[in-house]
């Protein structure tokens, strides 16, 4: 499965735009009262990276439905809220490549 951000994948035709498909995740930021602010960035930073991964498995997951071998046009929404939710919603359009 390739997942690209681009609309097109270099060496390959897309012969079916097969629709839309989302994957959204949301994660608790665990938050340690520290006066360390570079320990606090960190940790919103490893927080992110692992829920912007679950996002990208449903997507990847819901294009496998379709039959899709590729998502094309990706695009990453990534929400951090005042009480420490972190969000992330990634789109795209699943479609079925063949090589050139």
């Amino acid at each position: 499965m390739i997942l690209t951000t681009t609309n097109s994948v270099e060496g390959f035709s897309i012969v079916e735009y097969l629709g839309i498909v989302s994957g959204t995740a949301v994660n608790v930021q665990k938050m340690k009262f520290t006066f360390n602010m570079q320990k606090y960035y960190s940790g919103i930073s490893e927080s992110i990276l692992d829920v912007k991964e679950q996002a990208m498995q449903q997507i990847k997951a819901n294009a496998e439905k379709l039959n899709a071998n590729a998502v094309v046009g990706i695009q990453v929404d990534i929400e951090l809220t005042s009480s420490n939710y972190v969000a992330v919603s990634v789109t795209g359009t699943a479609v079925s490549i063949i090589k050139k």
